[in-house]
């Protein structure tokens, strides 16, 4: 299993925006300078975060990005989840009874195995709340 780097991106600028944004929206270049991601590739994960409810945005000379949630309403967990579709941490965990990606899922008998360590990943990512981590 591995996290994407689109995933620890997005974990970086949410935990940025959070340290940062108390005052105000944080500008993106200041993101990306700070957390060493381009501009480009931060604006996407922008896009994605805040269609997912966990930015928003204000354009204008005073605007910039913040939170849309209380930090302690959001875990590492949930930004793994959005920046992962679909998810890339395990093919064979990738839905709790059906897997059509593998003709063996009725009956493979590793599966199991597979599933349980997907969610003891996500219960300990889970655990990782944004407004502990600042």
């Amino acid at each position: 299993m591995r996290i994407t780097t689109k995933s620890r991106y997005a974990t970086r600028m949410i935990l940025d925006i959070a340290v940062h944004g108390q005052d105000g929206p944080v500008q993106s270049r200041d993101i990306a300078e700070r957390q060493c991601i381009s501009l480009k590739y931060l604006e996407k994960l922008i896009r994605e975060l805040g269609r997912a409810g966990l930015i928003e945005s204000r354009r204008g000379p005073q605007g910039g990005h913040m939170l849309a949630k209380d930090p302690m309403e959001i875990t590492v967990g949930d930004i793994v989840r959005i920046m992962e579709k679909p998810p890339k941490y395990d093919d064979c965990a990738c839905a709790e009874n059906d897997c059509m990606e593998c003709p063996q899922s009725d009956f493979c008998l590793t599966r199991s195995i597979w599933v349980e360590t997907t969610r003891c990943m996500f219960e300990k990512l889970d655990s990782f709340v944004i407004g502990d981590l600042v």
